[in-house]
């Protein structure tokens, strides 16, 4: 695996599908990726960390299925949980060469998310499954704790909020946003967002009621819990789904959403003119993208043309 140039990596025959800055380490990131674009084949996953030389591999782990999401531990800066195609979570160490340390096999049809809770006072785990359920995990505990039952096609996306403790989200091919908490076992809230799939789902940072959703129409759109008749807002310009939707940690009203029109968007949905600034440095489907704690503008992303990139766009540089 070999430097592509500054501030990208190739990783020969994977396929990345999720991308995510360690909270802990400047620079470090994980990808989950799978071979054969996740149709078949394996999983890996992949540790990096950038320097003033480049992007390195600190290190890989492989696992038999495809690996489709992944989430950094917030009370152990060396762990991390996967999610994969065959329905499994795995847990890695990344100070030790060899892993998973525990597997967790429940979901009965793909694990295709999976997010680690971020606020105090819990240590909890969500994951979202194509078998339409999405489970709550302690990671000290071998089982899961609850399962959540509702929607009515596969889950992509499964999402804690910042704000409220037991709080998660989840987005669905059934075209619903749901929101539900840990603490009652029915959903808490069902928002028709979309007339296609929902393929993720992010919070706002700064407001405990607003969400994002990136969907298959090619639109995001905000959502104030509130009052979820109509959208708050609709950012359009991608040309094919939306895949991953990421609101920003340092800015109220900018996030990012990579799609499978090869594009990183960056918006500002308080302008007249949303649209900041698109990134076209990828030749395949852009599944992975997050935005850094701890730099300021700073982006990964990933895609089936086997590269993650680190980079600040021009619009989040003029931000800071």
């Amino acid at each position: 695996m070999g430097a592509a140039g500054g501030g990208a990596l190739r990783l020969p025959g994977l396929h990345g599908y999720a991308v995510e800055f360690s909270p802990y380490w400047p620079g470090r990131v994980a990808c989950a990726a799978a071979q054969y674009y996740g149709i078949a084949g394996c999983g890996t996953l992949v540790v990096l960390e950038q320097n003033e030389a480049g992007i390195v591999l600190l290190r890989s782990f492989d696992w038999n299925d495809g690996l489709f999401d992944v989430t950094w531990s917030e009370n152990n800066e060396h762990v991390l949980i996967t999610s994969s195609g065959d329905g499994s979570l795995q847990i890695w160490d990344t100070a030790k060469t060899t892993g998973p340390l525990q597997v967790y096999k429940e979901h009965t049809q793909e694990a295709y998310s999976v997010d680690w809770s971020q606020t105090r006072g819990e240590q909890l785990v969500v994951s979202g499954s194509w078998d339409q359920t999405a489970k709550l995990w302690d990671p000290a505990v071998g089982k899961s704790l609850c399962t959540f039952k509702g929607h009515e096609g596969v889950i992509y996306s499964t999402i804690w909020s910042p704000h409220i403790p037991g709080c998660f989200a989840s987005a669905s091919g059934d075209q619903t946003l749901r929101v539900w908490d840990v603490k009652a076992p029915g959903v808490k809230l069902v928002i028709p967002a979309h007339h296609a799939e929902i393929l993720s789902c992010d919070w706002c940072k700064y407001d405990e009621n607003l969400l994002v959703t990136g969907a298959v129409d090619c639109s995001l759109k905000g959502w104030d819990l509130r009052n979820v008749r109509q959208p708050v807002f609709v950012l359009l310009g991608h040309t094919y789904a939306v895949r991953r939707v990421k609101f920003s940690p340092f800015h109220a009203t900018l996030l990012a959403s990579c799609s499978y029109d090869f594009t990183v968007r960056f918006w500002d949905f308080s302008k007249p003119n949303p649209l900041l600034e698109t990134v076209e440095h990828h030749t395949e489907f852009t599944c992975g993208l997050d935005l850094s704690l701890h730099n300021c503008g700073q982006v990964v992303d990933c895609a089936w043309d086997e590269l993650v990139k680190i980079y600040t766009p021009s619009c989040l540089a003029v931000a800071v």
